[in-house]
């Protein structure tokens, strides 16, 4: 399995919103709504796609395939914890 570089840029619309591409400046994959949704990208780095490496919200194997199919992957923040609805949750009496 070959190492891959992707270049990894941050939305300047949406809150911790991730694009990664094979290479820096490379959008050419990218369709244009999503680049209208994501907005002017933020260049972060460039990074080697090793097997043995770990990203702390992206699988490495699943990044290596949408890059490979794609030639992008857009990673989204994590959904937001509703702490209120928690909360009520724990407070009902259980049988």
């Amino acid at each position: 399995m070959l190492n891959l570089l992707c270049a990894v840029y941050k939305s300047s619309k949406k809150v911790d919103t991730y694009l990664y591409v094979p290479g820096r400046d490379d959008f050419s994959r990218v369709p244009e709504p999503l680049m209208k949704m994501f907005g002017a990208p933020r260049f972060i780095m460039i990074m080697p796609i090793k097997k043995d490496r770990t990203l702390g919200q992206v699988d490495i194997q699943t990044l290596r395939d949408e890059l490979t199919k794609n030639g992008f992957y857009l990673q989204l923040p994590p959904p937001e914890e509703n702490l209120l609805k928690q909360h009520l949750a724990a407070q009902v009496p259980k049988d």
